[in-house]
């Protein structure tokens, strides 16, 4: 995955993007996570933010970021937070780059859930996505954030990433869905929202 810039100027970014950027009903929905909430592998079209908001009819936020490690994620998150407070929901994918890595596991779980319950504390829905360890021979999502979600009581998804990495024709690369898996993610985190009633 690819290496972030700086923290600040990914902050700056994301407020110049989002900045004027409004709903009839002031209704956002922010995709947060690392380089597959970003897109990588595919059109910016074709991410599965951008597939999202058709679906949903929303305007969706992707906030990916490729590259970053859930410690910098959760910072990132806190500056977004502080900066906007009119999101209805969040979409949480973070954690590739930490398992990739093989960092601690402790630390990635403390970083999700902190992440979970910033937005909690601001009166933001959130639907966590699973993310998966990567190992092709016995691929399947880490049970943390199953954990987390039932903790939480947070809405959770811990299958569609299962079903992308383990489909070599919904992928660009070893880890990077291609514009079929973003569609498929998108598909799959849209019944999520409907499911949790996030898309009144």
């Amino acid at each position: 995955m690819q290496k972030s810039p700086t923290k600040l100027l990914l902050v700056l970014l994301f407020l110049i993007l989002t900045q004027g950027v409004s709903m009839a009903d002031g209704e956002k929905i922010l995709a947060f996570g690392d380089s597959i909430t970003f897109g990588y592998g595919a059109k910016t079209s074709q991410s599965y933010p951008a597939q999202l908001q058709l679906l949903s009819h929303k305007k969706i936020i992707n906030a990916g970021i490729p590259g970053e490690n859930s410690t910098d994620g959760l910072q990132r998150l806190q500056s977004i937070l502080d900066q906007s407070n009119d999101f209805e929901t969040i979409i949480i994918c973070h954690g590739a780059n930490d398992i990739l890595h093989h960092s601690s596991v402790q630390k990635l779980t403390q970083n999700i859930q902190a992440m979970v319950k910033l937005a909690k504390s601001k009166g933001i829905n959130v639907l966590l996505i699973g993310v998966v360890n990567f190992d092709l021979q016995n691929l399947k999502t880490l049970a943390l954030y199953e954990k987390i979600a039932k903790e939480e009581q947070t809405a959770y998804n811990g299958t569609v990433l299962q079903k992308i990495e383990a489909n070599p024709q919904l992928k660009s690369d070893f880890v990077h869905p291609n514009a079929k898996g973003y569609k498929l993610m998108a598909s799959e985190i849209y019944r999520s929202l409907q499911k949790a009633d996030f898309l009144k």
